[in-house]
């Protein structure tokens, strides 16, 4: 049995659980915590998705 961990698109540590995470013209990204979730929305602004709309 492989149990692959995730691992943050920013620092590297492992992702608990997938709740901090960016659509990105790469692909899905996922952060360990909403801090590297945010300096990477900083650092990377251009490459994000926009969310739709969720009326």
């Amino acid at each position: 049995m492989t149990d692959t961990k995730k691992l943050c698109d920013l620092c590297g540590l492992i992702v608990e659980t997938p709740t901090y995470t960016w659509k990105t013209k790469e692909g899905i990204k996922v952060f360990c915590c909403e801090g590297c979730k945010g300096i990477y929305q900083l650092l990377n602004e251009d490459d994000i998705l926009p969310e739709p709309d969720q009326n």
